[in-house]
């Protein structure tokens, strides 16, 4: 049996309602932890099916650096002005301006890379997998354009309050606990001199 203390500390930790952390508990026979996988799959699962749907509201989250050279705005969607609207959701897309500030991706997802540039990226990291074995040249070669890559796209970073997570962890844990899609627009980091 799950005690309702457990279930609201599972609701406190991830905003994702009370059914959902119940059930999540029940299937990791009350473990925290695994409970906390089991919604993040769930979440990544959920995201998927809403992916389609067209994003119709959102908001815009600016953030500055205290020392005032480093800024950053982002436009995070939504379906409806419901949810647009919602604290957390206003939280999240200062976060994400936070990110954007500090690390400053060059591309949102891999999609938005020319083939050209990933071209220039694979060919940077041909040269060190030459002396390698014939078999493991293409396993390492992936291996080291994915490890570039994840410092400039967006969702594939690190987000840098939880580096267990990545940004699009953080956008399907947005679209279980909203219920509709959430996706990240455009963004822009700002520096001076």
């Amino acid at each position: 049996m799950i005690s309702s203390d457990t279930v609201k500390e599972l609701r406190e930790r991830t905003g994702i309602s009370v059914m959902q952390c119940k059930a999540a508990l029940e299937e990791a026979g009350g473990d925290m932890e695994k409970a906390l996988l089991i919604l993040r799959k769930k979440g990544s699962a959920i995201a998927d099916k809403k992916g389609d749907r067209e994003l119709g509201s959102g908001t815009l989250a600016t953030y500055t650096h205290a020392n005032k050279k480093i800024a950053s705005v982002v436009e995070l969607l939504s379906e409806t002005d419901f949810v647009s609207k919602h604290e957390d959701f206003a939280k999240l897309a200062y976060d994400i301006a936070l990110q954007v500030a500090a690390t400053n991706p060059e591309y949102k997802s891999r999609a938005d890379i020319p083939a050209e540039k990933l071209e220039q990226i694979k060919s940077l990291y041909t040269k060190e997998v030459e002396g390698k074995p014939e078999s493991l040249r293409e396993t390492i070669l992936n291996g080291k354009v994915d490890s570039y890559l994840k410092n400039v796209v967006l969702m594939e970073q690190p987000f840098i309050k939880d580096d267990t997570r990545t940004v699009r962890q953080l956008i399907d844990d947005a679209v279980q606990k909203f219920g509709e899609r959430v996706d990240v627009g455009e963004f822009k980091r700002y520096a001076t001199k």
